[in-house]
């Protein structure tokens, strides 16, 4: 079974209603296993508006947990010394967030496939909105 990490853009869009709910309802019709992680639930939660608790929730409790353990905080790591050293800086969470992808063997689903240069992931590009 495939499995798929939804990044904060998908998961936002999802609890806002918008297209990317139906592509969540076709990956679980296509029995492909969706994943977050520990940075994606912070992010949503700090960006919730008034009300949107309950929803968040609910899409969290349908979602498996990626791990973020020692090998994902080494891997991010890293990955961040590696571009530094080219002059490119990427943020922790968007690190960790890869390396969680990378961790349970998941394409990682995004708004922002620019923020995740690393060649280890496979990544399905989600429009924000779309």
């Amino acid at each position: 079974m495939a499995g798929v990490l939804l990044d904060t853009t998908v998961l936002i869009d999802v609890l806002r209603g918008r297209p990317a709910a139906n592509r969540l309802l076709a990956l679980r019709t296509a029995q492909s296993v969706p994943w977050t992680c520990a940075i994606n639930v912070e992010e949503v939660w700090r960006g919730l508006r008034n009300g949107e608790e309950e929803a968040a929730g609910r899409l969290f409790n349908g979602l498996r947990l990626a791990p973020l353990t020692r090998a994902e905080g080494e891997r991010a790591g890293t990955w961040r010394r590696h571009f530094a050293s080219r002059g490119r800086t990427l943020a922790q969470a968007d690190c960790l967030v890869a390396a969680a992808a990378l961790g349970v063997n998941a394409t990682l689903a995004t708004g922002n496939t620019k923020d995740f240069p690393m060649k280890e992931i496979q990544l399905q590009h989600w429009p924000v909105g779309a």
